[in-house]
């Protein structure tokens, strides 16, 4: 049914959570999880603000840590487990790399962010759920 699930993590308590789901649904049904963390450079962008090169080098390291602690996580706990660092903005971002890898499953933790701060920012988990073509679970 889930034979591939991507997990979209950032190290959060909510990103934990969806991993935790993850892994549990694996092993439910034999099925291979990817775990993957976006930097997103044009945060920058937003402000008018060139990144300095160790802005970016600094958010990369951190995405590689988040995405090996999930790896081994997963790993430890008997599921295949693939992690990813991507670049740009994370919506599309994961929903590009759903579509290249025929994943089955994304599932994304919520932020908790109130109706009112969702409607004007936005998020990450509200516009994987609205654009994704395959199903998406958002964890809280």
């Amino acid at each position: 049914m889930f034979e591939k699930i991507l997990v979209a993590y950032d190290g959060s308590e909510h990103s934990k959570k969806a991993l935790d789901v993850a892994i549990d649904l694996a092993k439910k049904y034999s099925s291979e999880v990817y775990v993957v963390e976006a930097v997103d450079e044009t945060i920058f962008e937003t402000v008018g603000v060139l990144p300095p090169l160790s802005a970016i080098e600094e958010m990369e390291k951190k995405a590689k840590k988040d995405i090996d602690e999930a790896v081994k996580k997963a790993t430890q706990n008997g599921v295949k487990t693939v992690g990813e660092v991507l670049s740009g903005d994370p919506a599309t971002a994961i929903l590009e790399y759903a579509n290249k890898n025929d994943i089955k499953l994304i599932i994304v933790g919520s932020r908790g962010l109130s109706r009112f701060k969702r409607i004007l920012l936005g998020s990450v988990s509200s516009r994987v759920v609205q654009e994704s073509k395959i199903p998406v679970m958002v964890v809280k």
